[in-house]
């Protein structure tokens, strides 16, 4: 399905076939409320892994977790070859992660008071230091990947829900990342808005960038990852094959969810 060798994410020494993220027994708890409960998850350079399952069943905070958005109280996970297990708080580290893997929220977090181009030049000129030129080079690049050059000079307030998140995943794209986490794109949308977003993610898809997508949208789980992955009460319940996971549930809570949401 996925080109890998089509991606921008820089070598990472991920030594080919080997996880360039890899979770064991990840536990985050919010007070009493254990919302992880030991998830354990590797994800291959070029994957696109679709994460589904009911809400409040800890998907989100999961992504939260892998570029230190929340912090976790156990467990190991490496990114990148960089172990974060150790690190705890150590925000250089964690800043470096961020460089390197992208986070496409549900609510766009546009500023509204800066137009799209420097929406999308804010970040590679501030954090990675890169020349005005170059960080406006890489913004239409990414806004004609989406369809929105014709956008560059708008305002978010002028723009559709669907046309905002489209212009997100191009900002989380000027970034060069190696790794592009979606934390359910499409729930603030109008059903009418909702293709063109997936369509965006289709075509992500096939260029081999790697995925990590939140998902409620059970078509594109089943017809663009390479993976789906079936979270239950903080745990990974059931994991595979798009075709055995939507085909042949082996999980009685799997089976009853996609009942639901087919």
């Amino acid at each position: 399905m996925n080109q890998p060798g089509l991606a921008h994410g820089r070598d990472c020494g991920d030594g080919g076939d080997q996880p360039i993220i890899s979770c064991s027994s990840i536990v985050k708890s919010y007070g009493d409320n254990r919302v992880l409960k030991g998830v354990t998850l590797d994800v291959r350079r070029g994957d696109v892994v679709s994460i589904i399952g009911p809400s409040g069943c800890g998907k989100s905070t999961f992504l939260r977790c892998l570029n230190g958005l929340e912090s976790f109280d156990a467990g190991g996970l490496s990114i990148l070859g960089m172990d974060l297990s150790a690190a705890g708080r150590d925000w250089r580290l964690w800043r470096k992660v961020r460089t390197r893997v992208g986070m496409v929220f549900q609510h766009f977090n546009l500023f509204p008071h800066l137009t799209i181009m420097e929406n999308l030049t804010i970040a590679p000129r501030r954090v990675l230091r890169i020349s005005l030129e170059e960080s406006r080079s890489r913004a239409i690049e990414h806004l004609a990947q989406v369809g929105l050059e014709a956008k560059a000079h708008a305002y978010p307030s002028q723009l559709s829900g669907g046309q905002k998140q489209r212009v997100a995943i191009a900002r989380g794209l000027c970034m060069r990342p190696d790794v592009l986490l979606f934390d359910e794109p499409t729930s603030a949308l109008d059903p009418e808005l909702v293709e063109e977003v997936m369509a965006t993610l289709r075509m992500l898809s096939e260029t081999g960038m790697t995925m990590l997508v939140v998902t409620h949208e059970m078509k594109f789980a089943r017809d663009a990852s390479d993976r789906v992955v079936f979270f239950r009460e903080g745990i990974v319940e059931e994991q595979g094959d798009p075709k055995d996971v939507f085909e042949s549930p082996r999980s009685p809570a799997l089976k009853a969810f996609l009942g639901k949401a087919v």
